[in-house]
Parts: structure tokens; sequence; C-alpha cells
């Protein structure tokens, strides 16, 4: 379910990051859906920055934040689920869904969370409002990728902008 996008956007990322000591320019986030017909679920995956998804948990909690160190993650799983809960919306056909949280894992200079949604025999039309960490940066876009029977959709929103409806 990876995309090279993601590691594409992350190479280029830390080149610049790398070039301009602590603070980078690029502020995105990647959401990615894909529709698996063989067991009737969405897959959603959600790739951020650890630095900057660590700094909007920071902002949103009184608790220790450290995404990288083992001990803290039953921790951590409860905060980025409850802000990634609060930050995505997924609707199928008009009508919203449940986003089960199942779980993150850090790859490379980044966290991935992910998500299903159980019970989805076919996809005609979704919706997804994301405003992951609009919040801490202006400067803030949302890469989206919709993959439904082997047909990808993608867009990017630039903050404010945070709903989009893709058909198939």
């Amino acid at each position: 379910m990876f995309s090279s996008s993601f590691k594409w956007v992350l190479l280029v990322c830390l080149s610049i990051a790398i070039s301009s000591a602590t603070v980078h320019p690029i502020f995105v986030s990647v959401i990615e859906i894909e529709h698996n017909a063989k067991d009737n679920i969405l897959e959603i995956s959600c790739k951020l920055f650890t630095n900057d998804f660590e700094n909007a948990l920071r902002v949103h909690s009184n608790s220790k934040i450290d995404l990288l160190q083992p001990k803290y993650k039953p921790e951590m799983e409860t905060l980025v689920n409850k802000y990634l809960q609060n930050h995505l919306k997924i609707w199928v056909e008009e009508k919203p869904v449940f986003i089960k949280y199942v779980g993150y894992e850090i790859v490379e200079e980044g966290i991935v969370s992910y998500f299903q949604v159980d019970h989805i025999a076919t996809v005609k039309t979704i919706t997804v409002q994301d405003n992951i960490l609009y919040e801490m940066s202006p400067e803030q876009i949302s890469l989206v990728h919709i993959i439904v029977g082997g047909n990808r959709k993608s867009t990017k929103m630039n903050n404010p902008d945070d709903k989009v409806t893709m058909q198939f």
C-alpha cells in the first residue's frame, strides 16, 4: 500500500530540510485510501513527518510526546488515534463511515498511521475531509490518493481547503 510518491516527497523534503538546518519549508501529509474489494474494506494510511506530528500532539495534549520511543508507544497510540480521528473524516456514498484505528509505525523520517473501514463492498463516491496539521502551519498541504478497482485518483489540498469528493 506504500506509494512511491510518499518516498519521493520524503526524499525531496528531507533534502530541503537538511540544507536549511532545523526548519523545513514543506509541510505535507499524504493520505492513501485503497478499496480492498476481496475483504470489503477500505485500507487507509496517513503519512506525516515525525517532528510536525509530535508538535501537533504536544499542542493538543499535556503529555510527553515521543513517537519514536517504544516504551511510550501505548500512550502514543491513544494520542495518535484521537488526533487523527478528529482531523480525518470519510464518507462513502455520502454516508459517514467509522474509521477503525489499526496502529502506527516509523518509516524513515515519518510516521505512518493505519486505519480501516469495514463492510465496504463497493465504492462509487468517496469524500475525504482532511485538515491534519492545518492548525500548525498555514502552508500545510495534503496529498490524497484514492484507489478503487485499480483506478487511482489523486489531488492536492492547500490549507484551508480540506474536503474532496471523488467518483469511480
